[in-house]
């Protein structure tokens, strides 16, 4: 930290501010004034430690009522397993359930939450975690009858890395997508594999689960054997989505007619007009703030903290080139204290220096020459939340910050930062000073959350003139075109152009399924570029309508699913927005806002309709092409995580977190439905589905790592191991069974994959996992710790993805990062 001491620096206490609360029609990003979630983190924090106390109760009884479950599931199979054992000799007795937790897992004093939500590609979350929802955790079980008199052979792998470089990550505190808050580094126990009765048997957390292979593959079958890296990569080909919701001063031109901005840990260089991205890679995590040099080429980014296996990430300042994407100079490394949410290129001394505001509870300012990676100077800004920092474009040696209840202007003397606080005098002061740009003349102009435009005399700290009402609400963004102009934009969704005596020339408001303005650039000749609350990136000019080039989801994203024979795909999410998209083009084709959050997303095999489930309970169905409802269903009222149809089309299998697995019949292409029944069976919620290639079973796994068989036409269960071992499987999307047991870290603790694809020629295989990794093996991956390719892109957990129909691409979603990354197989 250097010169730098937190407490030497006096603070005076913050002000009481009565902060609108966020809209019920719109996520709450899109109307909150201070658009920062630091402020009420330690109240957070307390109410879920206490939730946490409370589920951890829960979880004991629903840990006990899963074993109880367990045991009369076995008891029914009794009778087959003598049976069974009288044709092979006497059978071992096995425990009938596991050892069983009495608390949740706890790490470093911190009882671990599961993840929000279930998962469209499913989650495994620990049977001994605490969670918002109450699932039914119980002990591992097995699907299948164990048969002893047997040789059990125990793998003697060497435990070095076989390729899997996976960043094992977690975010700090509450600056980035919170992907999973846990880290994988539990040692666990290696696989076994009977070649007489043809299993192997692997562990998860300690629990059993006994997959059996096609009996063609028995003989040859070595444990000890390496599985090959694939020979296919990936190429991150599109990203859906920008970060607009809480992000200021993240939107820009440059010189090569690419429009830059991020989301997720990806910085995207969008050419509109020749429908061209690039993509800058070298963040590790959440981006938060984004600054272009005055030679329109040089570019810094900072990104939030996190936690690897390895240790923290750090956050920091990375300084690159946007022509040959090469990362030019790593600033802050150890200094920056939660996130970066501030940075500005100086002007006037031809960009040497770059002004940095962390989120510390300081909030500190630091200046640098990024070309040295030398600090100049740093100092406390606030222990309120800051919004903007910017220097003086006629002297770098000005500094301005604003933010919550203040405004300063500071003045670098001498290795120091000299502050100076904005008189607001008769003026009354705002609760936020939400942004900050420069006239011709060199005065500085603020925007409020009163609505109003201040403007500010150049060297002087007191107002010289007001534009009260400028907006009706917030202004968060201000923008100095070339021609001298300013452009004000805010909470009321209206753009605003102002002469250089601040009268108004023209105004123009944005349609309200945009949401309120975030951010404004000046783009080529009349064109001007914004930003929204609501994740778009509008064109358009000041006389004219402004027309998306970006855009994406606002909430939580889950639900995925692949057109069967175009190449298409639907997202939806906790935003309770439906979106189908053209891989082609890269263009949304339709969008359909839903009642309900929605959870998980299928096609019938004619493409014709594709079903949704919600977190409610509730499914629909929707025609593909005019997005109409077809139909729409209840089963229970816990989230759906899974929806997928049989191949011939003719059933539906709905996976629900109430333990059942719902089983509909399917008539008139997919537009009509009665339900047949329901599979019960299993002790814990349904995460994955998939059906056999003549739609005669089905396979599923829950959130006690269960694998279990069924005849959906009668919703039986299938408990004969001879039945099961040699079924052909349409899809492979259930991260627990032989052909992908490889896929599995070394340390899981069964919650980490959370979605699973088989390319369609059935020789790749992709994982998504909760540390915002992209994972590409070989398919069959049926050895221990298999290598894979390894991508980064999401900042959140990956929570599903899948191949397009032709294995030319497969899609990805994020989390709490709200990203689609579209990846070309290479």
């Amino acid at each position: 930290m250097g010169l730098y001491t937190r407490e030497n620096i006096s603070s005076s206490p913050p002000n009481p501010v009565n902060c609108n609360p966020a809209s019920a029609v719109f996520p709450p990003f899109s109307s909150d004034d201070s658009a920062s979630a630091a402020s009420s983190m330690e109240v957070t924090d307390r109410i879920a430690s206490l939730e946490q106390r409370v589920q951890m109760q829960e979880d004991e009884i629903q840990l006990l009522k899963s074993a109880l479950a367990d045991v009369v599931r076995r008891l029914n199979l009794s009778e087959e397993q003598q049976a069974l054992g009288s044709r092979r000799g006497p059978t071992k007795a096995r425990p009938m359930i596991a050892t069983l937790p009495l608390r949740p897992t706890v790490n470093n004093g911190t009882i671990l939450p599961k993840k929000g939500g279930g998962g469209g590609g499913g989650t495994l979350p620990s049977p001994s975690g605490s969670g918002s929802r109450k699932d039914n955790n119980g002990p591992a079980s097995k699907s299948t009858v164990r048969r002893t008199n047997s040789n059990e052979h125990v793998g003697t792998l060497s435990r070095k890395d076989s390729g899997d470089s996976k960043g094992n990550r977690t975010r700090a505190g509450s600056t980035g997508s919170n992907s999973s808050g846990k880290r994988s580094d539990s040692k666990q126990r290696d696989p076994v594999f009977n070649a007489e009765e043809g299993y192997v048997k692997m562990y998860l957390k300690g629990r059993p689960i006994t997959m059996y292979m096609p009996k063609d593959q028995v003989d040859g079958y070595c444990l000890e054997a390496r599985a090959e890296l694939p020979c296919s990569k990936l190429k991150l080909d599109w990203v859906y989505g920008y970060r607009g919701r809480d992000c200021r001063s993240n939107l820009y031109l440059l010189p090569t007619g690419e429009t830059v901005y991020f989301i997720a840990s990806v910085v995207v260089l969008f050419n509109v007009d020749e429908q061209l991205q690039r993509h800058y890679t070298g963040h590790t995590d959440d981006i938060k703030c984004l600054a272009v040099h005055p030679d329109k080429i040089t570019i810094a980014t900072g990104q939030v903290a996190g936690t690897s296996s390895d240790g923290k990430l750090v956050p920091h300042v990375r300084v690159w080139d946007s022509v040959s994407l090469n990362t030019l100079h790593v600033l802050g490394t150890g200094f920056f204290d939660r996130a970066l949410v501030c940075l500005a290129f100086s002007k006037s001394n031809g960009g040497n220096t770059l002004c940095v505001v962390d989120d510390s509870n300081d909030h500190v300012l630091s200046v640098w020459d990024w070309q040295r990676e030398d600090r100049l100077a740093e100092v406390k800004c606030s222990n309120e939340s800051v919004f903007a920092a910017d220097f003086h474009p006629t002297d770098s040696s000005i500094v301005v910050t604003c933010g919550k209840s203040h405004l300063y202007f500071w003045h670098l003397e001498k290795g120091a930062l000299v502050k100076k606080q904005g008189l607001f005098e008769k003026q009354e002061k705002p609760k936020f000073v939400l942004c900050v740009t420069f006239a011709e003349n060199g005065d500085a102009i603020t925007g409020d959350s009163s609505g109003n435009i201040l403007v500010w005399g150049k060297g002087t700290n007191r107002i010289s003139q007001v534009v009260n009402g400028a907006h009706e609400g917030s202004i968060f963004a201000l923008c100095m075109l070339r021609n001298g102009t300013l452009v004000s934009g805010g909470k009321d969704r209206r753009l605003v152009s102002w002469d250089s005596a601040y009268q108004q020339i023209q105004a123009v408001e944005v349609p309200e399924s945009y949401g309120p303005i975030r951010t404004i650039a000046e783009g080529r000749g009349e064109t001007v570029l914004i930003g929204t609350t609501r994740n778009f990136v509008l064109q358009g000019s000041l006389d004219g309508e402004f027309v998306p080039i970006t855009q994406g989801h606002t909430d939580e994203l889950w639900g995925l699913a692949v057109h069967p024979w175009k190449p298409h795909f639907l997202t939806c999410g906790y935003d309770r927005q439906v979106s189908l998209w053209d891989s082609n083009s890269h263009q949304l084709i339709w969008t359909k806002i839903m009642e309900d959050a929605a959870q998980a997303a299928g096609f019938h095999p004619s493409g014709a309709v594709v079903a949704i489930g919600t977190v409610t309970g509730r499914w629909l169905v929707l025609d593909t092409e005019s997005k109409d409802l077809v139909t729409v269903h209840t089963d229970g009222n816990e989230q759906l995580s899974v929806v997928r149809y049989g191949p011939d089309g003719n059933f539906l299998a709905i996976g629900s977190h109430d333990n059942y697995i719902y089983i509909y019949a399917v008539g008139e292409n997919g537009r009509k439905y009665s339900r047949v029944g329901k599979c019960s069976g299993h002790s814990s919620f349904i995460t994955h589905l998939d059906w056999s290639v003549d739609s005669q079973y089905l396979v599923s796994n829950s959130g006690d790592y269960e694998i279990l068989y069924w005849i959906p036409s009668v919703c039986k269960q299938v408990v004969s191991v001879e039945t099961t071992r040699d079924i052909e499987w349409a899809s492979y999307t259930c991260p627990l069974g032989f052909q992908v047991f490889g896929l599995w870290p070394d340390g899981s603790d069964g919650t980490d994959i959370n979605a699973v694809s088989r390319s369609n020629d059935k020789s790749l295989l992709v994982t998504g996992d909760d540390f915002g990794k992209v994972h590409l093996f070989s398919y069959p991956c049926s050895q221990f710790r298999a290598p894979s390719h390894v991508y980064g892109g999401h900042s959140s957990h990956v929570t599903n993805v899948n191949y397009l129909y032709d294995d030319s691409c497969l899609v990805s979603t994020g989390g709490k990062d709200m990203s689609v990354m579209q990846w070309r197989i290479v």
